[in-house]
């Protein structure tokens, strides 16, 4: 007897072989594959349905290709590399690959283990009157024998057939006279009442439940980033909302913008989660991407920096669906300020270079920021000793300053989605005090005071604290303490949050490690110590942590 078959395919093959003889069909074919070679070999849903067809993957990529062909589209860029990440499970396919994966292997995406529903509104399964393609000619002595098995994409909708319905058709008979839910969560209950707290002028905790519901948020959209049906003139408005909160970022306490940006959040995800047209795909998925970003720079300046990499992973998910670059390299560099201000300097650098990789040679927003950050992680690994970091750092900062001339008043204008001249000046003064160049460093840093806005709080107060750290590495420490404390209690007390509590007690970790336990420090730590904005993930001690910068 022969040994049984030990690759996938071999077992495949033979499964296939004895449901055709059988006279079963794909569906049967491809269900019986993945029960049998699931478990051995890990066999997707959506592979096991090519296995099913018993054909390659070039050549599920050509009846992809001949589909956009017949729907007058431009080819895609789906190539075998890609549908084999789709078949292992690293990737998804977006709302028009499934689409058209479905057409191919006529199932419905619940066939192929993604729950989504498809774009198209209509089944995938052969329909009276669908168009065929012939299959080719057996020879007649066989003919009883050959079971009536579809070859792989033999049906192609007809014209009338490929249109997006309405999402009034989807209702059903039993809600055909009501409306659709609107799927209010307890989250949303959540952080509306937090803001209700907020605006009649409460102390808030940010407690766990808290936590849990701004979570909850991020993790719905990630669930249910596929189509829904949205007029172009409501994504203008969300998109017009984005970028406002770009203008307020600064200005708007970060708890208070936190609960009005994932309040628009989840509205945004309640539209991902019903059925669009893929032309309006990419702008919701740009505004998901933006305002889940968004929530990750703000989680930053709270604290609780596992929650802000969530956010930005989310916002990396709803950039890839977007295709654009700029975008993907946007989330990228603003995610290694994570690093920047609570980890290791030299994930901040990695990020940092990733960003350039992604934004390539046009000049963008992330590709002028992301030499900046690079400068500033060089600057900090300067600091801790590493002695090819300066010249490189100063370098960084040549290629930043070259792109960053290159960009728009439109990219120059926004804190948030831009690159300011104001924060030029300060990533560049950072650099500087980094390295040990307090002169320079201080002369930086007072111009970037002169451009920053009262009301631009978090970084005004980064700025502040930079130059206090600058007194100290001229040798005056008790400057620098005072400093440090000033800006700090200049801040209305909505406004401290811990990203900037967290920059001024390493002020203080500096003075005792350089000092030692001077006369000024006790008053600088009992300064820090009042009540600020923080997440409870971040230990609320009046001990300053150690240096991490």
């Amino acid at each position: 007897m022969s040994d049984p078959p030990r690759k996938e395919t071999d077992v495949a093959r033979r499964i296939r072989a004895h449901a055709l003889a059988r006279g079963r069909g794909p569906q049967e074919i491809a269900h019986e594959i993945h029960e049998q070679c699931g478990p051995l070999f890990g066999t997707s849903r959506v592979k096991a349905h090519r296995l099913a067809h018993g054909v390659a993957l070039s050549d599920i990529v050509a009846q992809v290709k001949a589909l956009y062909e017949v729907d007058g589209k431009p080819p895609p860029r789906l190539g075998e590399t890609l549908l084999s990440a789709y078949e292992s499970g690293y990737k998804r396919p977006g709302p028009e690959y499934l689409h058209y994966l479905c057409a191919v292997y006529r199932v419905e995406p619940d066939e192929l283990d993604y729950k989504s529903p498809c774009i198209c509104g209509r089944g995938h399964a052969a329909r009276p009157g669908a168009a065929t393609v012939p299959q080719p000619r057996r020879p007649e002595r066989h003919a009883a024998q050959q079971p009536d098995v579809p070859l792989v994409g033999s049906i192609i909708p007809r014209a009338d057939d490929r249109h997006w319905v309405d999402v009034n058709d989807l209702r059903g008979p039993d809600r055909a006279d009501g409306p659709l839910s609107i799927d209010v969560g307890e989250e949303d209950i959540v952080l509306r009442r937090t803001l209700l707290q907020l605006l009649a002028g409460a102390g808030v905790a940010l407690d766990g439940q808290f936590l849990g519901a701004v979570d909850g948020i991020r993790r719905k959209m990630d669930d249910t980033l596929v189509g829904a049906t949205v007029s172009p003139t409501m994504l203008d408005q969300w998109e017009e909302t984005t970028y406002g909160y770009g203008q307020q970022y600064q200005a708007t306490p970060s708890l208070r913008m936190l609960c009005d940006v994932l309040l628009d959040f989840s509205e945004v995800r309640r539209m991902c989660d019903k059925r669009q047209p893929v032309e309006l795909q990419e702008r919701l998925c740009r505004i998901a991407a933006q305002l889940s970003g968004l929530s990750g720079l703000i989680m930053i300046n709270l604290g609780d920096h596992r929650l802000a990499r969530s956010f930005f992973r989310t916002a990396r998910t709803a950039a890839d669906e977007t295709g654009d670059r700029q975008l993907r390299a946007w989330v990228t560099v603003r995610e290694s300020l994570v690093p920047m201000y609570y980890g290791d300097p030299r994930e901040a650098l990695h990020l940092a270079r990733k960003a350039q990789d992604l934004a390539g040679r046009t000049p963008g927003v992330a590709a002028a920021m992301a030499p900046a950050v690079e400068a500033r992680a060089l600057g900090m690994l300067a600091m801790r000793g590493r002695g090819d970091a300066a010249p490189s750092a100063r370098r960084a900062l040549v290629r930043g300053r070259s792109v960053f001339d290159q960009l728009s008043k439109t990219d120059t204008g926004d804190l948030v989605f831009g690159f300011t001249d104001r924060q030029m000046a300060f990533y560049e003064g950072d650099t500087f005090t980094n390295l040990g160049d307090h002169k320079h460093g201080d002369e930086v840093l007072s111009h970037a005071l002169t451009l920053y806005a009262p009301t631009d709080r978090v970084d005004l107060t980064l700025v502040r604290l930079d130059r206090a750290m600058c007194k100290l590495h001229s040798g005056n420490p008790d400057a620098a303490l005072t400093g440090g404390q000033e800006a700090i209690l200049d801040l209305p007390p909505d406004h401290r949050s811990d990203i900037l509590v967290h920059r001024a007690r390493q002020i203080g970790a500096a003075v005792q490690a350089k000092h030692g336990e001077i006369a000024g420090l006790r008053e600088f730590r009992e300064a820090l110590a009042g009540p600020w904005v923080t997440s409870p993930t971040k230990e609320q001690s009046s001990v300053p942590p150690t240096e991490q910068v």
